[in-house]
């Protein structure tokens, strides 16, 4: 396994991050496919073994089911100081006026209960799941500086918004001299890369470190168009992401398929060996529910791709609508 400094930070991250969205409740999620406990400690365990330190949930996934079952895993497989554990707040909990977003009351109160839902002090990375277009930054900012303050996260980041709107939350802590964000986790693979317009050049810029979620375009850059799982078959988020624009990225798989052949691997190897060339990001986050999409992902490490290569996959890309925020 290869580490890396998260962002402008002395933060040590695997190069890869577990994504934890598919270990939960069928019973308290959208989505059907989720792993229950028992499925997904295998999954758990075995990332550290190929020395993955770095896992991502939130506390909207499966309505907290996904941190306790990532929390239990962790204290029982890990000791707490070489692991990082990012976790997001925003979506909504629970009924009521006050039951999501960003204000300093719905802040406050979800990190205490993701705390105590992942057994531990504190979360290493907290992050705003998305823009709070009810609650001014500036109060969204001052909560969460308290937070770091109060020793409950150690780092804060940001994820799915436009270039301008990170750019304002970044100013408001600069301004006030409150903590700033270190992250940004986005939506970046080959089929989707609107990000490359502002949002990575800020994240240079700045130097934000890079946490693509959707790495493999939720499994179609590793598969023939044609052939489906109960993933693809079940989940309406994907299909909202990727059905619109599923006719002119087929061209973009094909050349992955091309690609992985000529290197004789699997294609997933060759759409993460795509992402962890591309400045500035840190590490792309995996969603395995197999121990298997492990083992093909942190192969991916060894593969390099040329600059004619990596020319050849970007080349049939067109321009695609915003998605991934709201």
């Amino acid at each position: 396994m290869e580490f890396v400094k998260l962002g402008n930070t002395g933060l040590d991250v695997s190069r890869l991050c577990l994504g934890c969205m598919g270990f939960g409740d069928a019973k308290r999620w959208i989505h059907q496919w989720v792993l229950d406990e028992e499925s997904s400690r295998p999954v758990i365990k075995k990332a550290l073994e190929l020395g993955i330190n770095f896992f991502d949930t939130a506390n909207v996934y499966s309505l907290g089911s996904s941190e306790e079952i990532l929390g239990r895993a962790l204290k029982e497989y890990a000791i707490r100081d070489e692991i990082v554990i990012a976790t997001k707040v925003h979506g909504r909990m629970h009924q009521g006026p006050n039951g999501a977003g960003l204000s300093r009351k719905a802040i406050m109160s979800e990190i205490d209960k993701s705390l105590k839902r992942l057994g531990t002090d504190y979360v290493d990375l907290y992050q705003i799941h998305r823009w709070d277009h009810n609650t001014p930054i500036e109060e969204t900012m001052e909560a969460l500086h308290h937070v770091v303050k109060a020793g409950k996260a150690r780092y804060i980041g940001a994820s799915a918004m436009y270039a301008w709107q990170f750019q304002k939350a970044l100013h408001v802590a600069e301004k006030n001299g409150w903590t700033r964000f270190v992250s940004m986790q986005n939506h970046l693979n080959l089929i989707y890369r609107e990000e490359e317009r502002e949002m990575l050049p800020l994240c240079r810029e700045e130097k934000i470190g890079v946490i693509p979620y959707s790495p493999l375009a939720s499994g179609r850059l590793t598969r023939d168009p044609e052939e489906t799982t109960y993933r693809s078959e079940t989940d309406d988020i994907q299909k909202s992401k990727y059905d619109a624009t599923a006719n002119a990225d087929r061209w973009i798989v094909e050349r992955v398929a091309n690609i992985a052949e000529k290197h004789g691997v699997p294609r997933v190897q060759i759409a993460l060996a795509w992402l962890l060339q591309k400045a500035p990001v840190t590490a792309p986050i995996i969603g395995a529910t197999k121990i298997s999409h492990l083992k093909e992902a942190v192969a991916a490490l060894t593969v390099k791709l040329t600059t004619e290569e990596v020319a050849f996959l970007e080349e049939p890309y067109v321009p695609h609508s915003i998605v991934g925020f709201n």
